[in-house]
């Protein structure tokens, strides 16, 4: 008499497949809303980034500016140097800026703050762009947020003897620069970077 094959295993089988299957996708799935949530949290901080660094970036301009109009006029020129007589009045405009370049919208306005005893602008940001549709929900209308801070750092020692109404040798960052306020041509001012970092602050 012939056995016939048992079916029994194959039918217990099928759920536990069916059932690990469905845990695999569901790990896929979380995996992927992560991905998702981490693009977007990393592309605000890059617009945060660029917003703080493009604040700074504009009163540096205003320090320089203001560098040029002051030496041979203003006997306290030097004052300049120390990179932190800036209005901002340009700051968050500049940021604004930047952010919509990367597509985020900045909340607040660039904030003047001093870290380390730097001058500096904190900015924060939301993305115009959601993490988009999920397993989860709500994630569809949900904005990416983040934060930086960026500073302005002078870059040259005056010297202790300096004086406004004579020739001046500053080290800057170890670049000699010269300015004679006797003899003053604002185009042999160096480039505002050598003068001023502007960084994020750590």
């Amino acid at each position: 008499m012939i056995a016939r094959p048992s079916y029994g295993d194959r039918g217990q089988t099928l759920p536990l497949y069916i059932w690990l299957t469905g845990i695999l996708l569901f790990i896929a799935f979380a995996f992927f809303v992560f991905a998702q949530a981490a693009s977007a949290r990393n592309g605000a901080q890059s617009a945060a980034d660029a917003a703080a660094l493009a604040a700074a970036q504009d009163s540096r301009d205003e320090l320089m500016a203001g560098l040029e109009a002051a030496v041979g006029h203003d006997d306290n020129w030097l004052d300049w140097l120390r990179g932190d007589l800036f209005k901002g009045t340009g700051a968050t405009a500049a940021a604004e800026r930047l952010a919509d370049e990367n597509d985020a919208t900045v909340q607040g306005g660039a904030v003047p703050t001093a870290v380390n005893g730097l001058p500096g602008y904190r900015v924060a940001v939301e993305t115009r762009y959601t993490v988009g549709k999920s397993i989860i929900p709500g994630t569809e209308t949900q904005h990416a947020m983040a934060q930086a801070t960026a500073v302005i750092e002078p870059r040259c020692i005056v010297p202790g003897d300096a004086d406004a109404k004579k020739p001046v040798e500053l080290d800057c960052g170890g670049e000699s620069v010269d300015i004679d306020p006797g003899d003053f041509d604002p185009d042999d001012l160096p480039d505002a970077s050598v003068l001023f970092s502007v960084r994020l602050a750590e």
